[in-house]
């Protein structure tokens, strides 16, 4: 199977991302949101990129504008219809999954291909809304898109082989690095990288250093690009936390339990960069290491 149009649900940093992307590299793409203030915000998003993108001289004028000449935003599933290939990047919300896909079915050829973008969920469990569970994978992208090389594809127990190659040369085609793992909670790197993360924080509540002495420890003993709290303050501790929780729940091991301290920082609203405030204050430039947080 040839894939040749793209279809992306969501346009949040994600799904917006992914539109890029995919657009960038030739494909048309349709952009569905449920609202015609989201779809803007999104449009915008990827307007400001490409944008500056021009400016640092890392793209054309005219890559740009037929960049944007091959994006379509929509408020209408229906016009998803044609798409070869529907990538969903909404809120990590298995009911949410499962209802998208479901109507997506009802409007989408049988044989269009299913992605999501879920960085924890069971590709399985998304899958069974559907009526073709062959024909259904994860394609889950990093954080920021554009820049991120990786992206993990995810096979079931049922997906078809030829539905993962066409997957896999969709990816390279689009400039990003495929590597194949199979459907179970974490996938590749977030099974490695949530306990590593979990384990910075537990050692900075049993006082083995502080908050810049550990991510200095990592970044120039490991040749990390960030450090763990850096990077936790990045990706967001709401995100690290609930990703954290459906890994324990999976797997019942010590490993993927949440700190104590993890806790009491999303109850407390301290996410990281989105909120200003994490393990590091962004209200100060450079940002400065909450030392506080350990009494």
């Amino acid at each position: 199977m040839k894939i040749r149009t793209v279809g992306v649900i969501g346009s949040g940093l994600m799904g917006s991302g992914i539109a890029q992307v995919s657009a960038q590299a030739g494909f048309p793409t349709t952009i569905l949101e449920v609202s015609k203030e989201l779809l803007d915000k999104g449009m915008q998003r990827i307007q400001g990129f490409l944008h500056g993108a021009v400016e640092k001289g890392k793209m054309t004028g005219e890559g740009r504008d037929r960049t944007l000449s091959l994006l379509k935003g929509t408020t209408e599933i229906k016009d998803l219809s044609e798409c070869d290939l529907l990538i969903e990047a909404i809120t990590e919300n298995l009911a949410a999954k499962r209802d998208l896909f479901s109507r997506i079915s009802q409007v989408c050829s049988e044989k269009a291909i299913f992605a999501s973008n879920t960085s924890s969920l069971s590709i399985t469990e998304i899958m069974t809304a559907t009526p073709r569970p062959g024909r259904f994978l994860g394609l889950h992208y990093f954080n920021p898109v554009p820049l991120m090389k990786l992206v993990e594809v995810v096979r079931t127990i049922v997906t078809e082989e030829e539905v993962e190659a066409a997957a896999l040369e969709f990816v390279r085609a689009t400039g990003k690095i495929p590597i194949r793992t199979s459907d179970r909670t974490g996938f590749i790197v977030n099974r490695l990288l949530v306990p590593y993360i979990l384990d910075a924080i537990r050692a900075l509540e049993n006082g083995v250093g502080s908050i810049e002495e550990i991510d200095t420890g990592m970044k120039l003993g490991c040749g990390h690009p960030m450090g763990p709290f850096t990077l936790l303050d990045f990706v967001g501790l709401d995100t690290t936390y609930y990703i954290a929780g459906i890994m324990f729940d999976e797997f019942k091991e010590p490993r993927f339990a949440s700190p104590p301290l993890l806790k009491r920082m999303v109850l407390a609203g301290t996410l990281g960069r989105k909120s200003g405030k994490g393990f590091y204050d962004y209200s100060q430039n450079p940002p400065v290491p909450q030392d506080h947080l350990i009494a």
